[in-house]
């Protein structure tokens, strides 16, 4: 750790003890010690730069953490600068051993090195390396079993002859609240569905090497009551420093749907399929091969409700299969009077006319990825349906599903029409969110939680 602590009586600026002329300034009081004498003004100043030492050791000391100080100036022989003629050559020096005694105190108090008032940095941080590459983790259980929330002194020795040994002082005892804490039962687990909400965040998130692609499915209400099943797909980000050759890049991605009595209901590719949709292109942008072949895709087929199996190959640029897969999936009813949600879609827009037209086009394909920059505006569609047209409601919930705030909901402009969310990230810190949709109707109520992280 690389610090330095004021002495007592520097400015916050540190360049002139407290009470000492500065040309054309006159008397220096930073710290309101004006009304006290030299003497009383020192020891005020001395007092306090103890009891803020001594909080922060107490804090290192129960984090089990040790300070390394080192100051980078190597063999000092100034506190302040040597031109400057009005300060004394006996305060300078009484202000720099302070400056030492500070480091040296708070790497001794918490069991690390001071170094200090030598030339040879390198050395001492070679010092550094071996201290905290190698050391003896030991415990104990005391006898006493205090929990009175004070420092115990404790001394380790050893019988090997010629060996030195640093060790803690002492350590810092539970209160009687810390132990009551210690011992209260575990928080309850996340709920499963919170869990599977950043699940899918991990899951679009990071690269495998296994996996050429990420992908999407969804589903909503189709006719004669068929379910309507959305595949989307993009190809899955390459790991910095891959140089993966261009025709093992996937291209596109053939598509089998069979029931569970093994006959077919849908097969295709995608983008090569009738009924596939090319990502939104926005009017004006420059569109180039690479970023067709890497954007969205879509393919869409009606299924009836039950158990699907996906047989799932992707193609290379040389029109080769370089990854392969098959998944269940469960196709849901969306004909009864019960409420319930179809599956959310996210979408991503980088600018506010991309945003706009992504809005403004039903026919917008979903993104699969679920890590956004706060650059970047996102929205949700979804679609309620049962019976009485149920209204839909949306919150922003952290990564423990705690609500955060209420977000706006514009409603749809007909029944079992998508409702749209959107979900402002600008403010939001790096980490896990979740969006939680809410359908309340007369055939009752249904949820839905979409996961996503801030990046950046």
């Amino acid at each position: 750790m690389n610090s330095k602590v004021l002495p007592p009586g520097l400015t916050p600026i540190g360049t002139m003890p407290t009470g000492i002329a500065t040309p054309g300034q006159g008397i220096v009081d930073p710290v309101g010690l004006a009304g006290l004498g030299a003497s009383q003004a020192d020891f005020a100043a001395t007092i306090d730069m103890q009891q803020l030492l001594r909080d922060v050791t107490d804090e290192a000391n129960k984090n089990n953490v040790s300070l390394y100080m080192v100051d980078p100036r190597g063999l000092a022989v100034s506190e302040f600068d040597a031109s400057d003629g009005s300060i004394a050559p006996g305060t300078d020096r009484q202000f720099l051993n302070a400056t030492m005694d500070t480091l040296r105190t708070l790497a001794v108090d918490t069991d690390g090195r001071a170094i200090v008032n030598r030339n040879d940095l390198v050395g001492g941080m070679k010092q550094i390396v071996r201290d905290v590459s190698a050391y003896y983790l030991l415990g104990y259980s005391s006898t006493i079993a205090p929990s009175d929330g004070k420092f115990h002194e404790i001394k380790v020795k050893v019988k090997r002859p010629g060996v030195q040994v640093r060790a803690r002082k002492g350590y810092w005892a539970l209160t009687h609240e810390e132990v009551a804490r210690s011992l209260a039962p575990p928080k309850p687990a996340l709920p499963p569905a919170v869990k599977s909400a950043l699940a899918s965040v991990v899951n679009t998130s990071v690269a495998s090497k296994s996996r050429s692609i990420r992908t999407w499915i969804g589903t909503t209400r189709g006719e004669n009551g068929k379910t309507k099943v959305t595949f989307v797909w993009e190809p899955m980000p390459r790991p910095p420093g891959d140089r993966q050759a261009s025709g093992d890049q996937p291209a596109r991605v053939s598509v089998m749907a069979v029931a569970t009595d093994g006959s077919p209901i849908f097969r295709g590719r995608v983008p090569d399929a009738v009924v596939a949709s090319a990502a939104t292109k926005v009017p004006g942008s420059a569109a180039t091969a690479d970023s067709a072949a890497r954007a969205p895709a879509r393919v869409e087929f009606e299924a009836k409700p039950g158990t699907v199996q996906l047989r799932l190959s992707v193609e290379g640029a040389g029109s080769g299969v370089i990854d392969s897969e098959v998944r269940e999936i469960v196709v849901p009813d969306l004909t009864t009077t019960q409420t319930t949600l179809g599956t959310p879609a996210l979408f991503r827009g980088r600018t506010p006319r991309e945003f706009q037209q992504l809005k403004s086009d039903p026919q917008a394909v979903p993104v699969t990825m679920r890590e956004f920059s706060r650059l970047d505006r996102i929205f949700v569609r979804v679609v309620a349906y049962g019976a009485g047209s149920p209204a839909v409601s949306a919150h922003l919930l952290n990564r423990t599903g705690q609500p955060m705030s209420e977000l706006t909901v514009a409603p749809p402009v007909a029944p079992a029409t998508d409702s749209t969310v959107d979900v402002p990230i600008a403010n939001l810190a790096h980490g896990e969110y979740i969006v939680e949709l809410k359908a309340t109707g007369e055939g009752g109520e249904a949820k839905e939680l979409v996961g996503f992280r801030v990046t950046s």
